[in-house]
């Protein structure tokens, strides 16, 4: 097993139209040995001719830019580079467009006025476990859930899945953000078992993603469950 210092830092791209709000960013991530912003574009279509040149890991992706914004950038991205992580940011935080950016693929949502602390975590959790959640991408998928859900006809409502007692346990884990490795230990189980029951609790419930999974907990309210 490499060692953890031995890993090569997480590359990271920032596409912002403010020269001074990526400056920050940089100075800010400099100081982590584990992450490094190899490059920075200015827009969506400066962005996408340098993705031809570099592959980063993760890119931090503002919404609002001249020329391409970020919401058009994105499913280019995705539909390009479906492995790179991408981490919206803005200046607002507007439910219905948070869940529009997941659906198409953001793996994060950010506000500008989070501090580097927090975008550093997001960078290395979408980096190592696909999402990171907060409160506003918590919040924006449960409203949206809530009004699909009030939307849909009783019998299109999809048929409760029928999860067993670890299952339950292990998605009650996921969506407290433990890492695979985290829950292997909690639950007693190898993270490959762990993988396993994650990749069945995908097919029973119909999700496609680690999010599905978790907009399906609390779809069901499994979350509200005790223990």
């Amino acid at each position: 097993m490499p060692n953890e210092n031995m890993r090569e830092p997480i590359k990271v791209i920032i596409a912002d139209d403010h020269v001074l709000y990526r400056a920050g960013v940089k100075t800010a991530l400099s100081a982590k040995k584990d992450v490094k912003v190899i490059a920075e574009a200015d827009n969506g279509m400066h962005l996408l001719n340098m993705l031809k040149m570099i592959q980063p890991d993760v890119i931090l992706l503002d919404i609002q830019m001249p020329i391409m914004d970020g919401i058009t950038a994105l499913p280019e991205i995705k539909k390009l580079y479906p492995e790179v992580r991408v981490i919206m940011l803005t200046m607002m935080d507007d439910h219905s467009m948070i869940t529009k950016l997941m659906e198409i693929g953001a793996n994060s949502y950010l506000t500008k006025t989070s501090d580097s602390e927090i975008i550093y975590e997001a960078i290395k959790t979408c980096f190592e476990q696909e999402y990171y959640f907060n409160s506003l991408t918590n919040k924006a998928l449960l409203t949206n859930l809530k009004q699909r859900n009030d939307a849909m006809p009783q019998r299109m409502v999809q048929q409760e899945a029928q999860l067993n007692e670890k299952e339950i346990l292990i998605l009650k884990l996921m969506c407290e953000e433990k890492s695979t490795k985290e829950i292997a230990d909690i639950v007693d189980l190898s993270p490959r078992t762990v993988e396993a029951i994650r990749d069945k609790l995908k097919v029973k419930t119909g999700a496609k993603s680690t999010a599905g999974l978790i907009m399906y907990a609390v779809k069901h309210n499994i979350l509200d469950e005790s223990h």
